[in-house]
């Protein structure tokens, strides 16, 4: 073997070394997104931010909290698809920020309406070995609510790239009104359609 091929397979080794270490040393699914709903509840828990006086407050905790744990980027490619690729590198950006925020509000509402229920995790199925999904599950007095969530490794961190609340994907169900969109229309009708739905 020559020289040069003994230092590409040490750089192979050593690659794959790296990324197992990471993998190793990473919090797991389950830990990442049990730790960061909990964060979420204490917010909301929180008497000191009942009042309507520190309601900016109080959003811009969660916010905080939603922006650490959800992968926005991979949320956006992953809704359009193969419409991402008709997106210039410009609009893209804008379009994960929008998205980001629209689906964070959706996110809000929902975890705010549950904020006085228990939670409860359970069930977690790894998906390949980047993905995973960890189920969760409303505890009411009448129907269960679950709430699955569907997360990939990037960096050596978990993050959210799909919600599935009561067996619909967040992220299914806006690909669907999203391709209706741009099977007539251009990336910058979805945007201006975005701009309006996020506009406070």
């Amino acid at each position: 073997m020559t020289i040069r091929k003994s230092f590409v397979m040490l750089m192979i080794v050593l690659a794959t070394l790296e990324l197992s270490l990471v993998s190793a040393f990473a919090a797991t699914p389950l830990e990442t997104i049990r730790t960061q709903v909990d964060r979420a509840l204490e917010v909301l828990r929180d008497p000191a931010l009942k009042a309507e006086s520190a309601k900016a407050e109080k959003e811009k905790k969660i916010w905080a909290i939603l922006d650490n744990v959800f992968d926005y980027t991979e949320l956006s490619k992953r809704t359009l698809a193969q419409h991402w690729k008709r997106f210039s590198p410009e609009q893209q950006a804008e379009f994960t920020r929008l998205f980001g925020k629209l689906l964070g509000g959706v996110y809000m509402d929902r975890i705010v309406a549950y904020k006085d229920e228990k939670v409860v995790f359970g069930k977690v199925t790894q998906l390949s070995d980047k993905t995973a999904e960890v189920q969760s599950e409303v505890v009411r007095s009448s129907n269960p609510i679950p709430i699955h969530y569907r997360m990939i490794l990037e960096n050596g961190e978990w993050k959210v790239y799909d919600v599935v609340i009561e067996g619909v994907s967040l992220v299914q169900n806006y690909r669907t009104q999203f391709r209706e969109i741009l099977m007539n229309k251009t990336p910058e009708d979805l945007l201006k359609t975005l701009r309006e739905k996020t506009r406070k």
